[in-house]
């Protein structure tokens, strides 16, 4: 039978997931779940399309349109993740989503189509190159993983235990947003909305963890992670300002990954910086090397790549005046704009 190119709807989710299963080059952003996320939480239309013959899954690709006034129309897979793009059994389904997407890029009249790869696709498509990941593998004894932590890194890290730092899971999501989105807005960047977070716990389930970072019982830090086969993403963390003298970020990550080392985890995978950015300098010291991603773009209306991120020139003065804005403020505005920065 031909190859068909269709559009995921609930009772598929099934199939989906089981061709995620089976490829070994798609990520925890490729599972079905991201369609409801990106629908419930922020209210963007998805397309998501998968390549199918005599009934099996042989490709996916997930699609979501982010559109706004400030930032523009885009088609990407995945909005609001670090990787994404086409994850295909043969070159057939992988070029038959490929051009689908384009061709639904073509009718929306959206400014560009952007996959997010962790590979090159080897197609002469312009490439955004100013993000890396870091990715390593970690042993199931904590003290080989210490060990493997440059000294001066091992050092922040030991001043958090001697600060009496503590670290639990926590079922909820609430005490995680509240640190979170005091430290983004202390980054100048605007909060996500609560509902992302509750979302994701109701979605994924034991796949999405909250660890929090407390001192004196108080409630320091906190990062939520998600979990695939054998890999921990810390995704969403933050801290308040106690927590930079009590080196509560490095006992965060390091309870991280010394927790996940000990249930079996092999992976730790610390997302998505930046170069040149402090996050990417802290990912280095942690002895990680980074990775290039390869965030690849089919141009429609735009002549040029959007440059969406604080980086760019243009929004400095807008980060300088959002550092300066009172939580409330910054916790009730900032949703109704990150939900156009994807």
């Amino acid at each position: 039978m031909d190859l068909q190119i269709r559009e995921l709807g609930e009772a598929d989710f099934g199939r989906w997931n089981a061709c995620v299963e089976r490829a070994p080059d798609a990520t925890f952003f490729h599972l079905a779940g991201w369609k409801r996320v990106l629908e419930r939480a922020f209210g963007h239309p998805t397309h998501y399309l998968y390549a199918e013959r005599e009934g099996r899954v042989e490709g996916i690709l997930p699609l979501a349109r982010v559109r706004s006034l400030l930032f523009g129309d885009m088609l990407v897979s995945t909005p609001f993740c670090v990787y994404g793009g086409i994850v295909a059994e043969n070159d057939e389904a992988a070029a038959g989503l490929r051009q689908a997407a384009c061709d639904l890029a073509d009718r929306l009249r959206v400014d560009s189509l952007e996959l997010r790869n962790l590979q090159p696709s080897g197609l002469d498509w312009p490439t955004k190159s100013l993000y890396v990941t870091f990715r390593k593998q970690i042993d199931p004894d904590p003290e080989v993983n210490l060990k493997a932590i440059p000294r001066k890194q091992r050092a922040m890290v030991r001043k958090g235990i001697k600060a009496g730092l503590q670290s639990e899971h926590d079922d909820g999501w609430r005490r995680l947003y509240r640190v979170y989105s005091e430290s983004v807005r202390n980054l100048g960047t605007p909060v996500f909305p609560q509902r992302l977070f509750q979302v994701l716990r109701e979605e994924f389930g034991d796949a999405c963890e909250v660890l929090m970072v407390t001192h004196e019982g108080r409630d320091i830090a906190g990062v939520m992670s998600f979990y695939f086969r054998d890999q921990v993403l810390p995704y969403y963390g933050g801290s308040i300002a106690l927590a930079r003298a009590l080196k509560g970020n490095d006992f965060m990550y390091w309870e991280l990954m010394r927790r996940s080392g000990e249930r079996g985890i092999r992976l730790f995978d610390y997302g998505r910086s930046k170069e040149g950015t402090g996050s990417y300098s802290f990912k280095k010291n942690w002895g990680f090397t980074p990775e290039p991603l390869y965030y690849e773009n089919y141009l429609v209306e735009a002549d040029t790549i959007p440059e969406i991120n604080p980086m760019n020139p243009k929004y400095q003065l807008f980060i300088r005046a959002w550092k300066r804005l009172p939580l409330p403020v910054a916790n009730t505005v900032g949703p109704l704009l990150a939900r156009s920065l994807g």
